[in-house]
């Protein structure tokens, strides 16, 4: 019996030892846990303090400049004056070019030329053709398969670095078939672009209007209106114009025209498909972000021109916006601005149309030719009491109309002048309209993206001089307390 307890007296020692090292590893490892996760508790719950940039600007994309945030005044006719603020954004520093929108247009013309005319696989990424079925002698097992994927390789559409287009081809089967398809037609004895073909689809969601809040599918002609030299100007010699201006390479670096608010909305879009994803991936500051082009609200373009100088300062604007140079013969002032000086002196500005984009001197924030060379299109809808609808940050008036809407409800804002027009309409603060869906030779565009905000010294983490003062004493006093070293570097025993 006594045998018995003391070997059940064993096994029960045993099984508490074993509970008892059980728990303590259970202990032991919440413990490790604990201190895991108070580590990392104080990276998860206290934010890092604010320190101020150490650029005063963000590195923009290729072609823009970066716009830091700032205020303007808004000016109505009806309603006054009024401050709005705007946040931070990049601004393509000079008008779209002929060779930037052709670039738009051929890469139209080409997706449906592959997509929808030729159909050949080799210029597709991955393309899989379909397998053939093993049911019956007739099951196809042609090469031309629809391929599952339509994704284009465009280094397959222009192999070896190919500037021209697929669609002016010299391959003869080529060829043929696109004029077969009618994509592309003899106008005046030279093989061009069917406009009615050339279309851009995309989806936006539009902000008023009949379909308010509605994501709906806009299918725009691309090809610029080349005859807006003769419409504009009956009964004028303006051939050279018509037929080179936006086909010719003598005019790639000119501000591209003819073309409406509805295709330089269309080209924005296109950009953000085409552009946004790799402007984010070479530029640290935007890794990540989700950007978009667009064209300038009214409100970014005055601020833009204005040069960010105090907006009640009218001089300052004014000698930002419109630069002058002495003329060492006249020894006269005259603005650096391409615009009409007068009835019939469209020539004492160095140009008798437009001039390339990069013309003059820049403003202050690095922007070409905001007045004068040719007025561009902003986002705004035009009304003249826009002032009393709009925010005061980052106002902008949208309407999105559509084909059967009155005129009335079409027309967007011009902002800057052109090379046609009077003096006048250089101020900054000079508002003008036109139809979305029209086009002229004195209208043009660029576009704008968001942009984060520079921290400055004025928001950075630092010490009050309450709180410097009072670790100043905190120090001195600590002094006193640490117990004394010795030589040796040890601590005083006495003090110990």
């Amino acid at each position: 019996m006594n045998e018995f307890n003391l070997s059940l007296k064993s096994k029960r020692n045993g099984v508490s030892r074993t509970k008892l090292i059980s728990k303590i590893s259970v202990l032991a490892a919440l413990l490790i846990a604990e201190t895991i996760t108070s580590c990392k508790s104080v990276d998860f719950y206290e934010a890092k303090p604010v320190y101020s940039s150490r650029g005063k600007t963000v590195f923009p994309p290729p072609g823009m400049v970066y716009v830091p945030a700032g205020t303007v005044i808004y000016k109505s006719s009806a309603e006054g004056d009024r401050r709005v603020s705007l946040s931070p954004f990049f601004m393509d520093e000079t008008e779209v070019t002929n060779y930037q929108y052709r670039d738009f247009v051929n890469w139209v013309a080409d997706s449906i030329a592959v997509v929808d005319i030729l159909k050949d696989d080799k210029y597709f990424i991955n393309a899989k053709k379909s397998k053939p079925s093993k049911k019956g002698k007739g099951a196809s097992t042609s090469a031309s398969s629809a391929p599952v994927s339509k994704a284009i390789n465009w280094d397959k559409v222009r192999p070896h670095g190919k500037k021209s287009p697929l669609w002016q081809s010299r391959d003869s089967e080529v060829q043929s078939k696109l004029q077969e398809a009618k994509l592309v037609i003899e106008i005046n004895g030279k093989n061009s672009l069917n406009k009615d073909m050339v279309k851009y689809g995309y989806y936006f969601r539009h902000a008023a209007g009949p379909n308010a809040d509605k994501y709906v599918k806009e299918s725009i002609s691309v090809v610029p209106e080349t005859d807006v030299w003769i419409n504009d100007f009956p009964n004028s010699q303006v051939e050279l114009m018509t037929e080179n201006y936006y086909q010719t390479k003598a005019f790639d670096h000119y501000p591209v025209v003819g073309v409406s608010w509805m295709q330089a909305r269309a080209y924005s879009n296109w950009r953000t498909k085409t552009s946004a994803l790799l402007v984010a991936k070479t530029n640290n500051s935007l890794r990540n972000s989700a950007l978009n082009f667009s064209l300038p609200t009214e409100a970014q373009w005055q601020y833009a021109a204005s040069g960010g100088v105090d907006p009640t300062d009218k001089e300052a604007i004014r000698k930002n916006s419109l630069l002058t140079y002495k003329d060492k013969k006249s020894k006269k002032e005259k603005l650096l601005v391409n615009y009409k000086q007068g009835e019939g002196n469209y020539t004492d500005d160095g140009s008798t149309f437009t001039l390339p984009v990069k013309s003059y001197a820049p403003n202050n924030f690095g922007l070409y030719n905001m007045n004068g060379n040719v007025a561009e299109w902003t986002l705004d809808a035009f009304s003249p009491s826009a002032i009393e609808f709009v925010h005061d940050l980052n106002p902008v008036l949208q309407y999105d109309a559509d084909d059967k809407a009155p005129a009335a409800m079409k027309r967007k804002v011009v902002r800057g002048g052109s090379w046609k027009d009077s003096g006048q309409t250089l101020d900054v603060e000079s508002r003008n309209y036109e139809l979305q869906d029209r086009s002229h030779s004195y209208i043009g565009f660029r576009c704008v993206m968001p942009a984060v905000e520079v921290i400055t010294d004025q928001v950075r983490t630092r010490k009050t001089k309450e709180l410097v003062e009072k670790s100043k004493k905190g120090s001195k006093g600590s002094k006193s307390s640490e117990p004394k070293k010795s030589k040796k570097g040890t601590s005083d025993k006495k003090s110990a």
